[in-house]
């Protein structure tokens, strides 16, 4: 049976489901062609993803498609119950609950896992490992982010991962567009949404300069904070200085600080001692996908805390205040909505092909992590620009002569 906060909710549900289906022309592509052909038909296909209207219009995708579908959260904070409420009415069965326990979590997860998917789609990673532990092994899987690419490649590399795994995060058309424009728009409007500042003249940390954290620090200083990066990759750090931030370490941004922002997929970026060296006001906020790149478990430990607002947490630090946003989760999904759906589009267009690649060639596909395929990646981005009424250039024949050869030159 699905568990869920409230079976009344779907009609709302239902209604955000269609506005973000209104930002999704590609999804809504690819779920014409599935409707059609039934290439899921009899496929078990399990999913463990941020549960919100982009992702009920994916899974609603992969149904028209023939799927058998069950859906967890990734996150206990990330839920929106309408559109679970909604999907359960559509026949899916999900398992989330915004807010739930650790424990609940992970017994969500396991329903999941034991419906044994044929297929997985994962947000994390966690789906996945649990499958490994329990030795319920489907054809193949995708990964949606950095995090959970970083733990397959880490299972790969030790021999423990036992099915193929489609990196749909390091799509071109993925981690260009959801990381950078999604993260970067999605973080700003969960900080003011949970807090109400200005952020014109703070002085906004941003550690990490990945795509995320690109995204991150170009908004926040459109809207006039003055940025500061912190890196610990000597290529990212002097990209972020010829991009024009202020570069350094966390101890040196920890005291002139006052927006804080992680984006690293590491744990432990912002530690006690950094927290002790902030000042009165400080608030601390991540982007990165799991709650242990600031030590908030030791937060809790030292120091007192009430919650002020909310998603905003107001900790006693030697008699300064530290605000702490969504328990230290993703403060993007906890405190708002997520990336933009129009953003989601091309993520989970990626997600639908991969998961349909995996189906079509999991008997010569080995136990590794792989990329998206690139006639996939460009598909994408033609559906994109085509829904965008874009027109690009086509090479003449003389050019593509030219590019394939070596003869000519000046």
């Amino acid at each position: 049976m699905p568990d869920i906060k409230d079976i009344g909710l779907a009609d709302l549900g239902k209604k955000r489901v269609e506005w973000a289906s209104r930002e999704m022309p590609v999804l809504k592509l690819i779920r014409e062609e599935f409707r059609s052909k039934k290439p899921f038909k009899g496929i078990k296909i399990g999913c463990c993803l941020h549960v919100t209207t982009e992702t009920a219009n994916l899974v609603l995708t992969l149904k028209e498609g023939g799927a058998d579908v069950s859906l967890c959260a990734s996150n206990p904070l990330s839920t929106q119950d309408d559109a679970a409420a909604f999907l359960v009415k559509e026949g899916i069965d999900v398992y989330a609950i915004k807010g739930e326990s650790n424990k609940k979590y992970y017994e969500h997860i396991e329903s999941v896992i034991l419906k044994k998917p044929d297929i997985t789609i994962d947000d994390g990673c966690d789906l996945t490992v649990e499958a490994h532990k329990r030795n319920i092994i489907p054809l193949g899987g995708t990964e949606e982010t950095t995090t959970g690419v970083i733990r397959l490649r880490s299972m790969e590399k030790s021999g423990n991962l036992k099915f193929p795994v489609i990196a749909v995060n390091d799509a071109q058309t993925k981690h260009l567009f959801d990381n950078r424009y999604g993260t970067g728009q999605s973080t700003i409007d969960g900080i003011l949404r949970a807090t109400n500042i200005l952020l014109a003249g703070k002085k906004f940390v941003v550690a990490g300069y990945g795509m995320c954290g690109k995204g991150v620090a170009i908004r926040a200083r459109g809207m006039g904070a003055h940025v500061i990066v912190v890196e610990v990759d000597p290529i990212r750090a002097l990209e972020a200085v010829m991009d024009g931030f202020e570069v350094m370490d966390m101890d040196s941004a920890a005291t002139i600080g006052d927006v804080f922002v992680t984006v690293t997929g590491n744990k432990s970026v912002i530690t006690i001692e950094n927290i002790k060296k902030m000042k009165d006001g400080a608030i601390l906020s991540n982007s990165g996908h799991f709650d242990v790149e600031i030590e908030v478990a030791k937060m809790r430990e030292l120091f007192k805390s009430r919650e002020i607002r909310p998603f905003v947490e107001e900790f006693d630090v030697d008699g300064k205040k530290v605000y702490l946003l969504a328990q230290g989760r993703l403060v993007n999904l906890a405190a708002a909505e997520g990336h933009p759906s129009a953003v989601m589009d091309m993520s989970f267009a990626n997600q639908s092909l991969s998961a349909l690649y995996i189906l079509e060639n999991h008997r010569k596909l080995e136990k590794k992590v792989y990329k998206v395929p690139d006639e996939i990646d460009r598909r994408v981005a033609e559906l994109k620009l085509k829904s965008m009424g874009i027109k690009i250039q086509e090479l003449s024949e003389e050019q593509r002569k030219y590019l394939s050869s070596w003869e000519e030159g000046t």
